[in-house]
């Protein structure tokens, strides 16, 4: 049970009195925000205009003309594990994510599982109320789960990406 029964249980299930709330998961905080991100897969600042690149990113634009710019951030170079950096905000080596999911092996570091204790932003926000859904690619579940007749705890939205 996620919390205590404050029902009451008696001999006659008439004299009974239901917890549903003992049973159901939480929920977000009254106009509590919504969460959204947006990962672009591949690019670095230098590409976005903000920073001088071709590729147009108008809100982020009048972003950087108010203020706020990003500067210090950090990058794997490939995408599995800087996406799990993104993820857990740990280190990728932490994260079994060493290298992509494709050249997982079974080392400390490299092997394509991120630890359950690595929580994801989403598993946070989940287990504080609020809804997660993922769009898009995810190159982030191991090798030894490709196919489909293997486990998909490890796949979105399993461990709540």
């Amino acid at each position: 049970m996620a919390r205590p029964f404050k029902g009451k249980i008696s001999f006659d299930i008439r004299d009974s009195e239901a917890d549903w709330e003992a049973f159901l998961a939480g929920k977000a905080p009254k106009d509590a925000p919504n969460v959204l991100v947006i990962l672009y897969d591949d690019t670095g600042c230098a590409a976005w205009s903000p920073y001088g690149g071709r590729i147009e990113m108008p809100t982020l634009d009048r972003l950087a003309r108010n203020g706020l710019t990003y500067s210090q951030w950090h990058t794997t170079s490939v995408c599995s594990p800087t996406r799990s950096c993104f993820l857990t905000g740990r280190n990728h080596h932490q994260n079994g994510f060493g290298s992509i999911s494709e050249s997982a092996v079974g080392f400390p570091g490299y092997s394509g599982h991120i630890p359950l204790e690595n929580a994801t932003i989403a598993t946070v926000l989940r287990d504080a109320g609020w809804s997660t859904f993922w769009v898009g690619k995810n190159h982030n579940v191991p090798v030894d789960a490709f196919d489909m007749g293997s486990s998909k705890k490890r796949w979105p939205p399993g461990p709540g990406l």
